[in-house]
């Protein structure tokens, strides 16, 4: 599956309506550890149909960062059933990133 731009407008449907799993990547394009987890993120995105993966761009979306409380870049965060299962800050191997699974 690819990876979801997640926004204010498609968060409800997307995200909190899944009936899968959601691994959320919170990051700016001027984040350099952002740009070490991107790639990442989308080769669980690619390898894991049963789970969703949506990047929240904070600098478009500063409603959604602020509703997560996302103080440092980049933050994982796994919703399952429209709650907080897991979260996780900062740049981390893919291992790691699919424990938060």
């Amino acid at each position: 599956m690819s990876v979801i731009t997640i926004n204010q407008s498609n968060f409800q449907e997307e995200v909190l309506a899944s009936d899968k799993p959601v691994l959320l990547d919170f990051w700016a394009s001027w984040c350099g550890p952002c740009r070490m987890v991107s790639p990442l993120v989308d080769e669980i995105a690619a390898e894991r149909s049963d789970i969703k993966v949506g990047k929240v761009n904070v600098d478009e979306q500063p409603e959604l960062a602020a509703q997560f409380k996302v103080m440092s870049i980049p933050t994982l965060v796994v919703m399952k059933d429209g709650k907080v299962a897991n979260q996780a800050i900062g740049a981390m191997p893919k291992n790691q990133i699919l424990d938060l699974l």
